[in-house]
Order: C-alpha cells, then structure tokens, then sequence
C-alpha cells in the first residue's frame, strides 16, 4: 500500500453547476451522450458519426522556454499544479483541466478524455509527451476551461522527441484560443516560436493573442518599449504576422509583496477567456440544431429509400412471377397439344367438360397450326431454340428475384419514426429553452 500522501487542492469540490453556461454546456454535451437516447447513439444506428460537443473550452498557451506558461495557468487556477523555473519544465503536452479530484494522467488516459485529439497518434512520438493534469479549483472560469501548456520553445541544436512544430501547429488549430506569450529576457525573437505563429496566422489568425509576458521584470518603461518595438518589427518582418490592429498587452503574475509600476494587463486576458466561453456556448448551441436537422435528414432520406426499394422489390417480384410462369406454361403447353391432339372431341368433352375442352381445343389448335407450318427438317431446331427459350425465362425469374433489396422491417421503422419524433419534440424543444435560458442572462425582459 503507497505511503503517498494526498496533494493539496485550492479548494473543496463543488458538486453544484455554480454558472449558467457551465449548465448549458453540460446539458447539451448530456443530449449527445445519453445512452438510451443520446444524438451520437441515434446518429450511429443511421451511420452517420457524431462527436459530442466539448463541455469546456481549450486555451493553448505558447511561447519559448521560461515564457511564464506555466506560471499563468497556476495563477488562473489557483493551484500549483504545472512545475515553474528558468529550465525547460514542460517538455510535451500537458492538458489542465477541473474535474472530481485531484489526478494526473498519462498519454493513453489522456485521449481517452479528450477523444477529439485522437488524430495526434499520427505524430510519432507524442503519444510519450502526453499528459493531464485534474485539478479541482473551480476559481474564474476554470470549470469551463481546458488549458494546453505546449514545450518550451528554443532555437539551436535543441533536440525534441517529436516533430514538435507540426503538433503545437496542429493543436492550435484544434483549440479556441491560442495565446502567444513573449517575454523580455531576451528570448522573445525566438525563431521557431515565430515560425510556428505564422503557420498559425495562416490557418487560424483570429485565435491567435500576443502577450508580453513578465512585464514586470522587463525593467523601465522605456526598457519594456524597446522590448516590445523589437518584437513587433520582428513579426513585421513576416508577411503573415504584418497585420493591422496587432495588440500585444503587458501581463505578468500580481505579487502583493512586490508592487509594480508596470500596467497590468493579466484582467483582460481573463476576459478574452470568458467571451470565449460565451461564444462557445452559442456555437455549442447551433451545432446541436445542426446536428437535430442532418440526423432527421438522414431518418427522412432512410425512409423515402425504403419506399423507393419496397417498390422496386415489388416490380422485380412481378417481372420473376411473369417470367417463370411463362417458362413453365410454354413448354407445358407445347407438351399438353400433342397429347390433346391424339382425342377425339368427344372424348374430351367426356373427360374435361365441354367449356374446359374447348378452351384447351382453342390453345392446342393454335400450337398444333404453327407446328405444321413449320418444315419437317426444321421442327428439332425449332424445339431446341424454343427450349433454350423457356430455359432464359426461368433464368430471368431467378435473376429478378434477387435483385430485391433488403427493407426495413416494421420495428426499424417504428425506431426510425420514435427518433425523429424524440428529436423533434425534444431535443430541439430542450434547445429552444437553453437558447432562451442564455439570452436571458444578456438581454432584458422586452426583448423576448
């Protein structure tokens, strides 16, 4: 049995949803999940994928090495939970976020919980330099927030275990949020950290946000304009980062024991942060609509092909019974004239009945008369094409009445039609009343 002792938690776990938009997320992401009627189950049953909306937002946070990333999110979460230092401390991928308890979780745990970043199995490598870390702080927006604390980003002969300009690229792309963080010790014109943002602007501009991260140590005023000129004609330089209205605020951790002159900007960072949020949830609450109207697309096509195929298995059912009846009438027919013509008709009327020998006098006399018409020296031609004849009929019957295609049964289609009626009556009423729940928090009372 371990000795370990429990880590410490900023605070006690909060079993109430404490903010209206923590709710809505959980509702919706609850709508998707739901394991009698949940959107992806229904959606799957159709072959249609479905991933169930995220309940929390992602940050990423990069920048070189000693950039203050770490720093930052233990601030915003109130709890050392990433190590801190001048070093290389974060060396892979490390996802925070708020949960039950206290964990920390490795590469394999880690996609499990996060099964959007499945793809990053592709990047050879970083399934090693993965991890999360579960705190139970609930402070700001944390409960809403997934950060992404990247590698710390050096130029040089500095060696990464896997081609790391490609996953920090790639998980920008993935996040909501991409935050730069550029400190003034010297290492905020790193190239690698340049040449990865203007992948970024390329691909996902409007996520990215600059900061100078440490302000506070960055010296006099005019230390920290020099700083931030530099960094600034820096990514002028690059054509994908020479953008109007750039914006890079000063940020660094408030220290109570140590006051700074410095503006501090770290409030606005927490803002940008919960407009995210709330943006989130609006996007959350379209895509659930989305979603409703593609599933019930697909239960309306699904039920118009079934009638399609119900009626094509019907002409296909009546072309094989017309085929295969009349390869067995012809030939028997054929057989039954030659047998017929060896009565007299008063024999048949004796034997048949005169309506019915009549009848059969008709037919008979029609293949008796086409038979004499046909030469002595080609009547066992005639009889081995008519066969071959009656042998294509019975050909076609059989190929008609496989080519039937499979229809739903009676219960799939009571399921199909108990999905859209669920669907229709409540998800999207449920929707309906989030959406209203949301606007309330934001809007006045006449406005609905």
């Amino acid at each position: 049995m371990s000795g370990r002792k429990p880590r410490s938690v900023a605070n006690p776990l909060e079993s109430a949803i404490t903010t209206p938009s923590e709710r809505i997320l959980k509702e919706c992401h609850t709508l998707y999940v739901d394991s009698e009627n949940g959107l992806v189950k229904i959606a799957s049953s159709l072959g249609v994928r479905l991933l169930p909306p995220r309940k929390k937002i992602i940050v990423m946070i990069m920048g070189n090495h000693s950039a203050g990333k770490s720093s930052f999110i233990n601030w915003y979460a109130e709890e050392h939970i990433q190590k801190t230092g001048v070093a290389i401390e974060t060396q892979g991928f490390t996802f925070i976020t708020s949960g039950r308890k206290r964990e920390s979780l490795t590469g394999n745990a880690t996609l499990h919980l996060y099964p959007h970043f499945r793809p990053l199995l592709e990047f050879k490598g970083v399934i090693d330099y993965l991890s999360a870390e579960i705190s139970t702080s609930k402070q700001k927006k944390f409960s809403l927030v997934t950060f992404v604390d990247t590698p710390g980003l050096v130029d040089g002969d500095m060696i990464y275990p896997f081609d790391v300009n490609s996953a920090i690229t790639w998980f920008g792309e993935q996040a909501d949020l991409v935050f730069v963080f550029f400190d003034p010790m010297g290492q905020a014109l790193c190239k690698r950290t340049l040449n990865i943002v203007e992948k970024l602007s390329e691909k996902c501009g409007d996520k990215l946000h600059f900061y100078l991260s440490k302000a506070d140590v960055a010296g006099k005023e005019t230390d920290r304009q020099r700083v931030m000129m530099q960094i600034v004609q820096e990514l002028c330089r690059r054509p994908g980062l020479n953008k109007c209205g750039f914006e890079m605020p000063t940020i660094y951790i408030p220290n109570p024991q140590k006051q700074s002159r410095c503006v501090n900007q770290i409030d606005g960072v927490c803002q940008t942060i919960e407009k995210t949020i709330n943006q989130a949830v609006q996007k959350t609450l379209d895509q659930l609509e989305k979603d409703c109207d593609i599933i019930c697309s697909t239960i309306s096509n699904r039920l118009a092909q079934d009638r399609a195929d119900v009626s094509y298995n019907k002409s296909a059912l009546l072309h094989s019974f017309l085929c295969g009846a009349l390869g067995v009438f012809l030939p028997v027919l054929f057989i039954l004239s030659f047998i017929v013509n060896t009565f007299s008709k008063e024999e048949l009327d004796e034997l048949l009945g005169e309506g019915l020998a009549r009848t059969l006098s008709v037919f008979t006399w029609i293949v008796m008369y086409l038979w004499d018409c046909i030469p002595e020296d080609g009547q066992v031609v005639v009889v081995i094409i008519f066969g071959a004849f009656c042998y294509l009929l019975l050909f076609l019957a059989k190929y008609f009445s496989r080519q039937g295609n499979k229809t739903l049964t009676k219960k799939e289609k009571r399921s199909l039609a108990e999905y859209n009626d669920y669907i229709q009556d409540v998800v999207k009423t449920k929707k309906g009343t989030l959406y209203e729940w949301y606007l309330e928090q934001c809007a006045a009372e006449y406005d609905f």
